[in-house]
Formats: structure tokens, C-alpha cells, sequence
């Protein structure tokens, strides 16, 4: 079933739908139909994908000894360590 609705579009867009209408043979009614239905088609293609949750690791075990949790120089030092010793292994 239709509806009747009223759309308010800036003067030059109805001019531009209204010539494409013509040159493609059909009415302006059909033209706005086929562009709403692009649009809401487009908008459920955009939704990201469900969300899924990486797996969770059941290691057992802690921190590198030297970790401090509440200092970040001590992530910082651990990080720059690690740096060196994969450059030191590459060579």
C-alpha cells in the first residue's frame, strides 16, 4: 500500500530529480522510491558486524618479575628490553 507524504527539497535538487525522471522514462515518484530504497539498503550494509569476543586465556602464572603495575616507566623499561634483545637476536 502507498502513502502520501510531503517531502520539502531545495529548489534546484527537485529540478535535477524531475530532468532525471524524464530521461529515464519513469516518475519523479519512482526516481525518489528507488533513491530512499539505495539509501536504506546502503545504511543496513554499514552496520558493523556482530561483535566477537576474543577467547580468553587460561595461563596460569603473573607478571615478569619487575613489573609494576602502578608505575608506567616500569612498562616503558620493559618494552625498551625487549626492543634491544629482538634487535641483538636479528643480527
Amino acid at each position: 500500500m502507498s502513502e502520501r507524504t510531503t517531502v520539502r527539497l531545495p529548489e534546484e535538487l527537485l529540478r535535477r530529480a524531475k530532468r532525471q525522471a524524464v530521461a529515464e522514462g519513469r516518475t519523479l515518484t519512482a526516481l525518489i522510491e528507488e533513491g530512499l530504497r539505495l539509501v536504506t539498503t546502503k545504511m543496513k550494509a554499514d552496520r558493523p558486524a556482530k561483535r566477537i569476543m576474543p577467547r580468553v586465556s587460561e595461563a596460569k602464572g603473573g607478571l615478569l618479575p619487575g613489573i609494576d603495575l602502578n608505575s608506567f616507566s616500569a612498562f616503558e623499561e620493559a618494552e625498551d628490553l625487549a626492543y634491544l634483545a629482538r634487535l641483538r637476536r636479528s643480527k
